[in-house]
């Protein structure tokens, strides 16, 4: 009886799994996505999947890596577009911790955390962002890429605190950080 409740455990998670990956289309593709980790947990009460340890996710020329990512679904909803009546559900938004890498193309970001929103269509880099085009380097804050349009907005003004010989913490902003490399 207890190998039945983890097969059909398994089961489920699986289900909830393929049904998120390849009936959604995360970055505007329907290219399969293919996504490893060291662990999965699927969270029915909140409509997501935490996958930690190692994550590597690739759709199309989008690959994603983290330590941890999160992915939150839309509720299963029947198509009746299509001839053949069956549901699904679409990713709403995915949020990645530690370790931040996302990379398109010749475009490069990293951050200790990524947010991307699915119906905004946003890559969105927080916390020691930096972003890459080609040798040529942007750092700020929050930089947000805009997948449609292929271009970066960079925000600056991310305050650092630090003490003074008198031990008194003083707050200094940074601003937006940009190396072109010229040939």
């Amino acid at each position: 009886m207890r190998n039945i409740f983890r097969y059909l455990s398994l089961l489920s998670i699986s289900a909830v799994v393929c049904i998120l990956f390849f009936q959604s289309s995360v970055f505007g593709s329907e290219a399969p996505i293919h996504v490893e980790a060291d662990h999965m947990t699927s969270i029915e009460k909140t409509g997501s999947v935490v996958f930690t340890g190692n994550v590597d996710a690739k759709q199309g020329d989008v690959r994603i890596r983290s330590d941890e990512m999160t992915v939150y679904y839309t509720k299963a909803e029947e198509n009746k577009e299509k001839e053949t009546e069956k549901m699904t559900q679409q990713v709403e938004k995915l949020v990645c911790v530690g370790n931040v890498e996302v990379t398109r193309q010749e475009w490069l970001g990293t951050g200790k955390k990524m947010i991307y929103l699915s119906k905004e269509r946003q890559v969105i880099l927080i916390d020691n962002a930096k972003a890459w085009q080609g040798q040529n380097v942007v750092s700020g804050s929050k930089i947000i890429y805009y997948l449609d349009e292929g271009r970066s907005e960079v925000i600056g003004g991310t305050s650092t605190t630090l003490a003074d010989s008198a031990g008194k913490e003083k707050k200094k902003s940074s601003r937006v950080n940009m190396t072109i490399i010229q040939k």
